[in-house]
């Protein structure tokens, strides 16, 4: 899979475990000249050092993407220094560990708000900041999980903002598609990653996938990359609107 001569943003980097990061690894290696945000000081350090193993060298910038005017700096920034955009990768999620863990019927109105801001909504914040770098056409894509489909023990918010997430891939392929931008969505089967450490129980979904995926196991970091980096490459041109589903096959599953 070759990404020679593309040009691309990767956001949700947080450490090496980070689905963002082995993303940002493999496009690295297939040719791509990047662009990683952090978001705070606290994670700076940690995107400075992973990018420094890359085999290509990265530009560094700071990103909330809850805030507009860090978004726009973010891409005025990426416009000065690389010129155009052929794909971003939006790996940016959260939920309060609160609303992870209480009853769904619980979640606050802020606890609400919040998670549908970063989850999803900024994956529309970001396609329209990258679509005037993307001259030539491009690729958007985004990480999603089944808890958008199904609902699963203690995904609470998290579940209904991957959901619109997911929305968000559909109704943006449509809307940029005629401007040669494709839109797609990666649901990975569960990892260890920062983020599933806020899921309580998270070992027994760990388990339960690899007693019951088609593949008796679980998928890897290097699985997901893989599949991101064929939707990013010209390999995956033709597809766009699509949640590619790499989870061993759990989601074909039934009793």
């Amino acid at each position: 899979m070759t990404l020679t001569g593309k040009k691309g943003l990767v956001l949700g980097v947080a450490n090496k475990r980070s689905l963002a990061w082995a993303i940002a690894k493999r496009a690295s290696e297939a040719g791509a000249d990047l662009a990683l945000t952090f978001q705070g000081e606290r994670l700076e350090e940690n995107v400075r050092d992973l990018a420094g193993t890359l085999e290509r060298e990265s530009l560094i910038l700071p990103c909330d993407v809850a805030a507009d005017d860090q978004i726009d700096a973010l891409f005025a920034k990426i416009g000065e220094t690389m010129g155009r955009l052929d794909f971003v990768v939006h790996g940016a999620a959260f939920a309060s560990k609160e609303a992870l863990s209480a009853p769904f019927s619980q979640t606050s109105r802020e606890a609400f708000r919040m998670a549908l801001d970063i989850s999803a909504y900024s994956l529309v914040a970001l396609a329209r900041g990258a679509q005037p770098l993307m001259t030539g056409g491009g690729s958007l894509l985004t990480l999603t999980y089944l808890g958008a489909e199904r609902v699963l023990p203690n995904y609470n918010v998290m579940g209904v903002a991957k959901a619109a997430l997911e929305a968000n891939v559909r109704y943006l392929a449509a809307d940029v598609g005629q401007k040669n931008v494709r839109v797609n969505a990666v649901s990975a089967g569960p990892i260890k990653t920062l983020a599933a450490a806020g899921i309580s129980g998270f070992s027994t979904i760990l388990n339960i996938y690899k007693e019951r995926a088609p593949l008796r196991r679980n998928v890897e970091t290097a699985e997901v990359a893989e599949a991101a980096a064929f939707l990013l490459s010209d390999a995956g041109k033709g597809v766009t609107g699509e949640v590619l589903l790499g989870d061993a096959g759990f989601h074909v599953t039934g009793m």
